[in-house]
């Protein structure tokens, strides 16, 4: 049996404006986050950006702290998705703010899922 990590998430409760703000000033978390608005969970090893691994997980180390995402830890694999719910309630609209404007300015383009084809 493998021994499993825990990770500590902040209570929707403890989610505050000021880290949910710090960890998205970051066009790299900001590009997460977008590819984490399917409303899926990914693996880690799914997620792809042009920094090194261990740069890639402390970016998603730096969301999880904010209370951005969860992430759950099955054996040596370890996933990862949007608290969007948690998100909505704590703080109405800002996340489809958040979306629409790194859309609209194309921030975090650059981060994507492993399977992405290239833009033509």
């Amino acid at each position: 049996m493998v021994a499993m990590k825990h990770v500590r998430h902040p209570a929707p409760t403890e989610i505050t404006l000021i880290d949910v703000m710090g960890a998205l000033n970051d066009p790299i978390r900001v590009g997460l986050v977008r590819v984490l608005a399917d409303g899926r969970e990914h693996g880690w090893g799914e997620l792809r950006a042009p920094v090194a691994k261990s740069t890639l997980s402390h970016h998603l180390r730096v969301l999880r702290d904010a209370g951005v995402t969860r992430t759950r830890q099955e054996g040596t694999r370890c996933f990862v998705e949007l608290r969007r719910d948690d998100l909505d309630t704590r703080f109405p609209g800002l996340l489809d703010a958040v979306l629409d404007a790194a859309h609209r300015d194309d921030v975090g383009a650059h981060v994507g899922l492993a399977d992405d084809s290239p833009a033509a």
